[in-house]
C-alpha cells in the first residue's frame, strides 16, 4: 500500500507539473485513426489494437503516473501501474493493479486483461495494448466498458540497471486510454 500511495503522489506531481515526455517511435504497423470526442485530437490506432465491431467509443482520456517495477529473480518485473486518468485536465479516475480503472466521480470500475497478440512494442515506451473487460461494477462511466486501448504511450519501460531482490522502482509514464462499450 505504501508504494501505491507514493506512486499516486508521484502521478499527481507529474500532472501538476504538466510534464511533457517524448512520444514513442511507432514501429512500422498498419494504423487506423480514432477521434477524441472532447478535444477532436487524432490518435493513431495500430490495426493490431483495433476494437472488434459491435463496440462504440465511450471516451478518450489521458493517463499520467508510474509503472512500478519490483526486482524478482534479478530482473525488473512489472508490479503495478499507478496513474491518474483525466478528462481535459480534470482527474476522473485512478488506474491500479489488475489492471483496474475506478471512477472518482461515480465509483464505477472496470478490470481488464490484455487480449492475446494485441500489443505493439516500442523501444522507448511501454507497449500499446488492447485489453478486454473481465469485470465491471457500477452503472457509471466504467460500468459497461467492454474494451480499453492503451495508446500513445510515453515512458514506463522497465529499468535496465541491476537490482536487488525485493527492490521496487517507479518509472514515469503517460498514455491515452480509450474506452469502448457494446453497441453501435
Amino acid at each position: 500500500m505504501k508504494s501505491f500511495t507514493a506512486a499516486l503522489t508521484v502521478a499527481a506531481f507529474a500532472i501538476s507539473a504538466d510534464t511533457v515526455a517524448c512520444s514513442s517511435a511507432q514501429q512500422p504497423a498498419a494504423t487506423t485513426t480514432t477521434t477524441k470526442p472532447d478535444m477532436q485530437q487524432q490518435v493513431s490506432v495500430p490495426n493490431a489494437l483495433k476494437v472488434p465491431d459491435g463496440n462504440k467509443l465511450v471516451g478518450s482520456f489521458e493517463g499520467v503516473g508510474v509503472q512500478i517495477y519490483q526486482c524478482t529473480n534479478n530482473a525488473w518485473t512489472l508490479l503495478q501501474p499507478a496513474a491518474i486518468i483525466s478528462d481535459n485536465g480534470k482527474p476522473i479516475a485512478l488506474h491500479s493493479k489488475g489492471p483496474v480503472w475506478v471512477s472518482t466521480i461515480d465509483g464505477s470500475s472496470v478490470a481488464a486483461a490484455p487480449v492475446p497478440n494485441a500489443a505493439v512494442a516500442h523501444d522507448d515506451a511501454a507497449p500499446e495494448l488492447l485489453l478486454k473487460a473481465t469485470e465491471n461494477h457500477g452503472a457509471g462511466l466504467f460500468g459497461s466498458v467492454t474494451y480499453v486501448q492503451r495508446l500513445a504511450t510515453r515512458g514506463g519501460l522497465a529499468p535496465k540497471d541491476a537490482c536487488t531482490a525485493g527492490a521496487e522502482k517507479s518509472v514515469n509514464y503517460s498514455a491515452t486510454y480509450t474506452l469502448y462499450a457494446a453497441g453501435g
